[in-house]
C-alpha cells in the first residue's frame, strides 16, 4: 500500500510540474509570436533576399570578395575592396569604442560598487540619464559643440591653443566621442551588476593575509569581475558593429560603416545587396558571441557555469 501510495503522489507530483509547465509556456507565447512576428520574420526575409534578389544565387556576395569594388563611396577611390576596407573600418571603430568604454566605465563601476547602496542607486541616475535623451538629440547636440563655432573651439581659439577653429567635426575622432557617449552606460551597467555581487569578505581575507591594495584589486577583485568586463564588452561590441545615427552624422566621406553602406545600398533599392551586408554582419555578430561566451565565460553572468 505504501508503494501505490508512493506512485500515486509521484503521479500527481508529475501532472502538477505539467500543468506548471503549460501555464509557463502560455504566459511565454504572446512575447514568442511578438518577437517572431516583428523580428523573426524580417531577419528570415532578410536573410532569404541574399540570396534570392534580383534572382537566385550568390551574386550579392559577390561584390565581397572581388579585387575591386564600384560602390559610390570616396572609400571605393582606394586600390583595395571597398567592401572589405568598409568592414574594416566599422570593426576598427568597434573595437576602439569598446576599448575607451572599458578604461572608462571600469573605474565608475568599481566606485559606484563600492559605496553604500543608497548613494550608489543615487548616482546610478547620473549614469542612466542619457537613456531619457534621444540618439540623434545627442548626435545633434555633438555636432554643435564640435563645429567649426562650437564651444569647443571657441575655448580652444579663447586660450591659445589654436590660431583658428580645428576640423573636429567630420572625424574619426567624432565618431568615437559620439559613439563612446552613448554606448558607455550599456559598459557601467553589466560592470556594475557583477562588483556589486562580489564577497567582500574575500578582500578583507587577502588583506589579512597582507595583500597591498594594489595586489587585492590585481589578484582578487579583477578576476572575479571578469565576467562583467566580458558581458560589457560583448554588449558594447555588438552594438557598436549596428551603429549608424552617430556615424553617419558626426563621421567624415572616409569613416564609412557597414551600417551606412547598407541604407546608401536600400536607398538605391540594391535590396539584396543590403541583405547580403546586413547577413554578413549578423554573421560576424554571432561568432563573436559565440567566442565570448566560450573563451570568456559570459554565461557565467546569467547564472551558468563556466565549462
Amino acid at each position: 500500500m505504501a508503494v501505490v501510495g508512493r506512485e500515486a503522489q509521484a503521479r500527481r507530483f508529475a501532472g502538477l510540474e505539467r500543468r506548471g509547465q503549460v501555464r509557463l509556456a502560455l504566459l511565454l507565447l504572446p512575447a514568442v509570436a511578438f518577437l517572431l512576428f516583428f523580428y523573426g520574420y524580417p531577419v528570415a526575409a532578410m536573410l532569404l533576399r541574399s540570396v534570392n534578389d534580383p534572382a537566385w544565387g550568390s551574386q550579392n556576395f559577390e561584390p565581397l570578395v572581388t579585387a575591386r569594388s564600384t560602390i559610390d563611396l570616396v572609400v571605393a577611390e582606394l586600390p583595395m575592396n571597398a567592401y572589405v576596407r568598409v568592414f574594416g573600418i566599422t570593426l576598427q571603430i568597434a573595437l576602439g569604442v569598446t576599448a575607451a568604454t572599458l578604461l572608462l566605465g571600469y573605474p565608475v563601476a568599481y566606485a559606484l560598487a563600492s559605496l553604500p547602496p543608497t548613494q550608489a542607486n543615487l548616482l546610478m541616475i547620473l549614469v542612466l540619464v542619457p537613456f531619457w535623451t534621444s540618439i540623434l538629440v545627442r548626435s545633434y547636440a555633438w555636432m554643435v559643440l564640435l563645429g567649426r563655432e562650437g564651444l569647443i573651439n571657441q575655448f580652444l581659439v579663447g586660450v591659445g591653443f589654436a590660431g583658428e577653429p580645428l576640423q573636429l567635426l567630420n572625424t574619426r575622432g567624432a565618431v568615437y566621442v559620439g559613439m563612446i557617449h552613448v554606448l558607455l552606460p550599456f559598459m557601467i551597467l553589466p560592470l556594475y551588476a557583477v562588483m556589486r555581487g562580489i564577497d567582500r569578505s574575500l578582500l578583507r581575507a587577502a588583506e589579512n593575509l597582507g595583500a597591498r591594495p594594489s595586489q587585492v584589486f590585481r589578484w582578487v577583485f579583477l578576476p572575479l569581475s571578469l565576467p562583467g568586463v566580458a558581458a560589457g564588452c560583448l554588449l558594447v561590441f555588438i552594438l557598436a558593429l549596428g551603429f549608424y545615427i552617430t556615424p553617419a552624422l558626426l563621421g567624415g566621406q572616409r569613416d564609412v560603416m557597414v551600417s551606412m553602406l547598407i541604407q546608401q545600398q536600400v536607398t538605391q533599392l540594391n535590396w539584396g545587396v543590403a541583405s547580403a551586408l546586413a547577413l554578413v554582419l549578423l554573421v560576424f555578430a554571432l561568432a563573436i558571441y559565440v567566442a565570448f561566451t566560450r573563451i570568456l565565460g559570459v554565461q557565467r553572468l546569467f547564472g551558468g557555469a563556466r565549462a
